[in-house]
């Protein structure tokens, strides 16, 4: 196993990045989003370089549900839009419009949609202030057409057992110290100090949590497997797990998720982490998701520390298709749908066969530098969307 190759771009080291909010209004730039009571909120943040430009745009919903959305706004400087992913992006002069893919057109009241675009400028790059949705300002009284959206299944352990998930674990029938019954402790390819116990001090809920305490180097692979046989869940495998960290993701490569495939003859599906950020690695040839140039990067995100995440994403063994979330917010550049995106998912699509996972492992595998204890609570995966 070795470390994910990294795309190499280089960027000038006064590179800046900013994060903008807009409303209705015209406001002063900022890093927090601020709320209006309907309409929209839009958070434009930029990664900046001499002559260049990526920002990554992410809507959030206030009104009723659209089936189908159109954002619209203007540049203050010489700005020149030269691609996009996720959305349909023009430019006309300082004019530019948004229009959503065929895959994101439903935004749900409360939902938010991603996209990303990329750029020239020659003597100012000032973030826009302004945003409209569907033609109402951000922070306006739009009145779209509701559109009803899917309900996951519920999220509580017995909620997840009663809806027919093939794993729904809360870690409650563990007796011991050492994970048993329907898991079992493994150390796929060597094993060191890493170790994985039942915790009865820290749980999400009820009394117990699946403890890991992962240690760096190479041989520190320290995993709890669940018993069951995923090859029969599908189409689409949804996962749901709440975590929590005590260490940020390392800037080296590491895996905290592992799921055996059958299409890469039981080599791993990896969710874990590299350059700080959250991404999905594959083991046979090694592709990650995002790809690792800094504009990837800045389209996945970083895990918070001390307190527990809820982590979702799905996997679709019938087609080019995965999606992430972390607390209920999709990751964007942890997107895969058929269509290639810039910075993203060129080395994973580079691969053709489908994805067939076969189990599921909770743990810490470090590939060189990275340590970290964290914790496990609440684990439900089945062939339906189960929620947070």
């Amino acid at each position: 196993m070795t470390s994910s190759r990294v795309r190499r771009r280089r960027l000038p080291l006064w590179a800046l990045v900013l994060t903008v909010v807009a409303v209705a209004l015209p406001a002063v730039a900022t890093s927090r989003a601020q709320g209006a009571a309907t309409g929209c909120t839009v958070t434009y943040t930029t990664n900046e370089w001499a002559g260049g430009f990526t920002a990554q745009i992410r809507v959030t919903n206030l009104g009723a549900a659209l089936n189908g959305w159109r954002l619209e706004w203007a540049y203050g400087g010489d700005q020149q839009i030269t691609s996009a992913w996720n959305a349909q992006v023009t430019q006309s002069g300082s004019a530019a419009t948004a229009v959503n893919a065929a895959h994101n057109a439903v935004l749900a009241a409360g939902g938010s949609v991603d996209f990303g675009l990329q750029g020239t400028w020659r003597t100012a790059d000032p973030a826009p202030t302004a945003f409209a949705l569907n033609g109402a300002p951000c922070g306006g009284t739009g009145t779209p057409t509701p559109t009803p959206t899917p309900t996951p299944t519920p999220a509580t352990p017995a909620e997840c057992a009663g809806a027919g998930a093939t794993i729904c674990s809360d870690f409650e029938d563990q007796r011991g110290t050492v994970p048993s019954g329907d898991w079992q402790t493994t150390a796929p390819d060597c094993q060191g100090t890493g170790k994985v116990t039942v915790d009865t001090s820290v749980a999400y809920s009820g009394t117990r949590s699946l403890r890991v305490d992962g240690g760096a180097g190479y041989c520190n692979h320290a995993f709890a497997a669940s018993t069951r046989d995923l090859s029969s869940v599908g189409p689409v495998v949804f996962v749901r797990m709440r975590v929590r960290h005590t260490t940020a993701l390392p800037t080296s490569h590491v895996t905290f998720v592992s799921m055996p495939d059958a299409s890469q003859g039981g080599k791993a599906l990896r969710v874990g982490g590299q350059n700080g950020a959250l991404q999905w690695n594959r083991e046979s040839d090694d592709a990650t998701l995002p790809e690792q140039s800094p504009a990837g990067v800045a389209l996945s995100t970083p895990l918070a520390t001390g307190r527990w995440l809820c982590l979702r994403y799905q996997i679709d063994t019938t087609a080019q298709s995965m999606r992430t979330w972390v607390d209920d917010q999709e990751i964007s550049g942890l997107r895969v749908d058929g269509v290639p995106t810039q910075d993203v998912d060129g080395q994973w699509l580079a691969r053709r066969t489908l994805p067939r996972p076969t189990g599921l492992r909770l743990g810490w595998e470090s590939y060189g530098t990275g340590e970290d204890t964290l914790w496990f609570d609440d684990v439900a995966l089945g062939s339906s969307p189960i929620g947070c």
